[in-house]
């Protein structure tokens, strides 16, 4: 389905930004635990889905076509998605000469982040952004993917990564790496408050979008939505309140090199729209319409 999603949208001009989450790196590892017998059966057998997920049409979609983190600009001024950061881009700044200043950012963090769990303050791979995390999972998945597949856990013994990951593998995979972190779900509001801003600029980005952590009731968002955790169990198999979230970014002339940028997030219900965030700022220097 996501890759009919990819094809039909690049007709009409759009992009499908696609990312793996703990869940299909466990079934690349071996680590089996959430799939259900009947599952199996689909495929035929389990030599027939460990064919299919490594090195048949899921795998080698996995590797082309997914990433494990995703950087989105807001405006392309900035690159196409998953354009690293830092980059070569460099913007005007108002000096401020003004009685009564105007605040002026440039657009270079007008980008969001995703992964699947969240970016550690203490992760040590946050740039550059998202090619560091993604060269690094490329290479895990080459590895998992193309080694001999050990029988699945359970039954059998925890397979664990290949014999020859690198440290910076096992980092991507452990606690603390984007596939698992839940600090920005579970931690205390000054802490992740006081931790957000720098790993948002180490990032170029301006919010951070991660799922892993579910709320049943709703989408959250914490520091003024800086911070936007989307997973709200929308699976059968937990029952959650199905949602989606709106980004909605504008870029409006002012005069001469002076813009308005405004951004809108809202998330989206069957039954309603909440607003988490409207905000607009001033921005300087020679953007396309």
């Amino acid at each position: 389905m996501m890759d009919e999603l990819r094809a039909q949208a690049s007709a009409v001009g759009g992009t499908v930004l696609s990312v793996l989450g703990n869940h299909e790196w466990m079934n690349a590892i071996g680590d089996w635990r959430y799939v259900y017998p009947t599952e199996i059966k689909t495929f035929g057998s389990v030599s027939d889905r460990q064919k299919i997920i490594s090195t048949g049409r899921i795998g080698r979609s996995w590797a082309n076509n997914y990433t494990t983190a995703a950087r989105l600009p807001l405006h392309p001024s900035l690159g196409k998605p998953n354009t690293p950061y830092p980059s070569h881009h460099v913007f005007e700044k108002d000096d401020g000469d003004d009685e009564e200043d105007i605040v002026v950012e440039g657009l270079s963090h007008s980008a969001l982040s995703f992964v699947h769990g969240g970016l550690s303050p203490t992760y040590k791979q946050l740039s550059p952004f998202p090619s560091a995390i993604n060269d690094i999972a490329a290479s895990l998945l080459r590895k998992l993917q193309h080694r001999a597949q050990p029988p699945p856990h359970p039954p059998y013994p925890y397979p664990g990564l290949p014999p020859d990951s690198t440290r910076q593998e096992h980092e991507l995979y452990d606690a603390n790496g984007p596939l698992w972190y839940r600090g920005w779900a579970m931690d205390s509001e000054e802490k992740v408050c006081g931790d957000v801003d720098a790993v948002l600029k180490k990032t170029g980005t301006r919010r951070m979008i991660m799922g892993h952590t579910p709320d049943f009731t709703g989408i959250v968002s914490r520091c003024n939505g800086k911070i936007i955790i989307i997973d709200t169990g929308i699976s059968h198999a937990y029952g959650g309140v199905l949602s989606a979230l709106s980004i909605h970014y504008t870029l409006t002339p002012v005069a001469g090199k002076v813009w308005k940028e405004r951004e809108v997030v809202s998330a989206l219900y069957p039954d309603r729209q909440e607003v988490l965030v409207d905000e607009e700022r001033v921005v300087v220097g020679d953007f396309k319409h």
